[in-house]
């Protein structure tokens, strides 16, 4: 479980005086499947924000990174075939890393999300030649690199699209950097 995640649940019985597995008891027995409907019961029947819900949302449908087999890398999974797109998310990742030690780094699927107190960012081999930075920036004019997403319902308000590590420098860790300090 990575450093992220271990710390929020701590802050969950911290704050609710409940542990983890008290609230996934609490949810399974409502008998709702589906993730919104978690979500809705969990904020309006008691009260937790949004990263609170959502973890114990994840973590009661077993659909987070860290509930999947542990033979499963999701991010090698992600670059079979894109492996020349590896370097990039190695580089960035590192970069991000040099931010502050509270970004919880959560594989999925197809990318991987950049969370603090809410995502500010996705990782995303999209193509084999092109990988994608989303960036939540709500209310920033593109300018530069920095591409608007105009995508309904988009996890991110920005994208900026690369396709070499040679590609990555300070401007797009400027842009990163100041997601990551909204997140806060």
């Amino acid at each position: 479980m990575d450093k992220g995640t271990q710390t929020m649940i701590e802050n969950l019985y911290k704050n609710t005086g409940k542990t983890l597995e008290e609230w996934i008891e609490i949810t399974n027995g409502q008998a709702l499947a589906k993730h919104g409907e978690m979500l809705k019961y969990l904020k309006e029947q008691h009260g937790l924000t949004h990263g609170f819900a959502n973890l114990i949302a994840l973590k009661s449908r077993g659909a987070d990174a860290g509930s999947k087999a542990e033979s499963t890398d999701l991010v090698a999974t992600q670059y079979k075939g894109k492996e020349d797109l590896k370097a990039i998310y190695e580089t960035l990742l590192a970069k991000i890393q040099q931010f502050g030690n509270d970004i919880e780094i959560a594989p999925k699927n197809t990318y991987v999300s950049l969370r603090r107190n809410k995502q500010f960012a996705t990782l995303q081999p999209a193509t084999k030649t092109r990988f994608e930075i989303g960036i939540n920036l709500k209310g920033r004019a593109p300018e530069g690199k920095l591409q608007a997403i105009t995508t309904p319902n988009a996890m991110c308000s920005h994208k900026i699209n690369l396709s070499s590590v040679n590609e990555i420098d300070e401007e797009i860790i400027r842009w990163i950097r100041e997601a990551y300090t909204r997140a806060e």
